[in-house]
């Protein structure tokens, strides 16, 4: 599962692919939202782990990898 994270005052979106479902990432994005002072935390497929204060959450957009496209478009 794709996922792309907006920070707050941050010009770039975090984007990592994990092995959870979207169910299971929803739920922890209301986990962290719901507690005081929360922060929202995700590992990658590689084992990285991404920590977000709630806070300085803008958004988090879930979605399926694109296929990278090879060649030109007319």
């Amino acid at each position: 599962m794709e996922v792309k994270i907006g920070v707050q005052h941050a010009q770039r979106e975090l984007v990592i692919d994990t092995e959870l479902s979207g169910d299971d990432v929803a739920a922890e994005v209301s986990k962290a939202l719901n507690e005081e002072g929360g922060v929202l935390s995700l590992s990658d497929s590689r084992g990285r782990r991404i920590l977000v204060p709630s806070a300085k959450l803008a958004y988090v957009e879930l979605g399926t990898p694109t296929p990278g496209q090879v060649g030109f478009r007319s």
